[in-house]
C-alpha cells in the first residue's frame, strides 16, 4: 500500500516548505508592529576598518592635517565591517556622489562559541 502522508508543511528537519511568520511589508500605518518592526529602533555600532598600523606616541604627536599614515592593507583590498565590535562582513570602498560608501561583498560565517 503506498504512503499517502502529506509532508509539505513539516518543519521537523526534513527538507520542504517551512511556515514563516508574516514580517509585514509596509501595511497599514495604524497596524500593530510586526516582529521585525520591533527591531527598527535598535541602535548598532557599525565600524569599517580600512587597515591597521602601529605607531609610537612620539610619531602620533607629530601628525598634522597633511600627514600620511601607512596601513597594513593595499588600496583595493577588502575592508572589514564590524557591528557591535564583531566582524560580520567584508566589503569594498566606493565613492558615490562625492561620498565614501562600502559595498558589502561577503558575509562571514558566525563563530561557534
Amino acid at each position: 500500500m503506498p504512503d499517502t502522508t502529506d509532508t509539505t508543511n513539516t518543519t521537523s528537519g526534513a527538507s520542504g516548505p517551512v511556515d514563516l511568520p508574516d514580517f509585514g511589508r509596509g501595511g497599514d500605518a495604524g497596524a500593530a508592529p510586526s516582529a521585525i518592526g520591533l527591531l527598527s529602533d535598535v541602535a548598532l555600532q557599525v565600524r569599517i576598518e580600512l587597515g591597521r598600523t602601529q605607531m609610537l606616541v612620539e610619531d602620533v604627536l607629530k601628525l598634522n592635517a597633511d600627514s600620511v599614515v601607512e596601513l597594513d592593507k593595499a588600496a583595493g583590498d577588502p575592508v572589514d565591517i564590524f557591528v557591535n565590535g564583531r566582524r560580520i562582513a567584508r566589503g569594498e570602498v566606493l565613492v558615490v556622489n562625492e561620498s565614501f560608501c562600502v559595498r558589502v561583498s561577503e558575509i562571514l560565517e558566525p563563530l561557534e562559541g
